[in-house]
């Protein structure tokens, strides 16, 4: 339960204290001032009239006179010991309904949680919201499990055709001796093209066991943000030139940010290698970088096809792929731009993702300090 949620339950609970005390207070107030005033007007009816003093009723009045002081003890003690019972139990009945209540926030039933007194219908409502809130997380959590198993099972799959083709190269290599050079420069060509996908495919899948089993955590130092971009550019020129891509780094010199620049790595690395991915060969990727008083601002560009509304909603979410088909060598487990979220958002910072007209942009900002 976060913060906010906490403030809210207790500012309730102080409500509904408050409104029983205070309907505690008035039905004291109400019935302590019904006896003098009940006592007025009898007292009022019996002058009214002239009673002798065998008369029964002037016997009875006389009765109550004699013991009025016992009387009115009587009635407070026992009127009171009646109110405070009442409200003792109203509480009770209010702990009953609330438990009740907290018992099926957890029962996937699909039937919202119902009070039937009206006192309780802020709890309610807050009660029902917690439910709905815990039933959608459940369902992203199946569903991220859904997409994690198959993600796993397509893995496997594919893990057999590279090492097949590896294999099977290697051994001719092997019993054809007298192979010409050419042929020979192709087939180690190929098996290392196979064995790089195989190796991509092995990072694939401890990439998912790292985001499993790890949490990420920050360590804060002072970086030159421009040069780390610039590093990665370089880093990225053969990736860039299998695709006749161009990298373009539009970025003022010698920007300072607090943060921690081995997560900041991999978001932007994140970000890049995506931008390679999905681009047309021998287009321009652009990354941007502009500074305010407060932040930094990244903006990776490339050209390719344009991402649909409803994947770019997604397009964060764990083991969530853009490319669902495994024929080709675009998109990995689906976690680096869910990694990449994570990371901006422990930085304090937000990164979006937009798309038209064959554009692709990701934009990230980043607090400076």
């Amino acid at each position: 339960m976060d913060t906010r949620t906490k403030k809210e339950s207790r500012s309730l609970v102080f409500r509904l204290r408050r409104q029983q005390l205070l309907r505690l207070v008035i039905t004291l107030v109400l019935y302590t001032a019904a006896a003098p005033l009940l006592y007025i007007l009898a007292y009022i009816l019996y002058s009214l009239f002239i009673w002798q003093p065998d008369d029964l009723i002037y016997r009875l009045v006389h009765w109550l006179d004699v013991r009025s002081v016992i009387l009115a003890i009587g009635y407070i003690a026992i009127g009171y010991t009646v109110i405070f019972l009442h409200f003792f139990s109203e509480t009770f009945s209010y702990l009953e309904e609330v438990l009740e209540g907290a018992e099926s926030i957890y029962k996937d039933d699909g039937e919202l949680i119902s009070f039937s007194s009206p006192s309780l219908s802020q709890i309610e409502t807050q009660m029902n919201q917690l439910k709905l809130t815990l039933r959608n997380n459940q369902r992203a959590a199946r569903e991220a499990e859904k997409r994690k198993t198959e993600l796993v099972a397509y893995l496997a799959h594919d893990l057999k055709t590279p090492i097949t083709s590896v294999i099977g190269y290697l051994t001719l290599l092997r019993d054809e001796p007298q192979i010409s050079p050419e042929m020979r420069a192709r087939y180690v060509s190929i098996s290392l093209d196979k064995a790089r996908r195989l190796d991509d495919l092995i990072n694939e899948f401890f990439e998912i066991t790292r985001f499993n089993l790890s949490s990420i955590s920050l360590e804060y130092s002072r970086v030159n943000l421009t040069r780390m971009l610039e590093q990665l550019v370089f880093e990225f020129r053969p990736m860039l030139k299998e695709k006749n891509l161009t990298c373009r780094l539009d970025a003022p010199a010698d920007v300072i940010l607090y943060c921690d620049p081995d997560k900041l790595q991999r978001v932007f690395d994140n970000l890049l290698r995506n931008a390679v991915g999905y681009s047309y060969p021998d287009t321009e990727i652009l990354i941007r970088l502009t500074v305010d008083a407060a932040s930094a601002h990244l903006l990776f560009e490339n050209h390719g096809m344009t991402i649909p509304a409803e994947k770019l909603s997604r397009i964060f979410e764990q083991f969530y792929r853009l490319d669902t088909s495994r024929t080709t060598g675009s998109g990995g487990a689906g976690l680096g731009l869910a990694i990449a979220k994570e990371i901006v958002e422990l930085h304090h910072g937000q990164i979006t993702a937009s798309s038209e007209d064959e554009v692709i942009r990701f934009s990230v900002a980043l607090p400076l300090k």
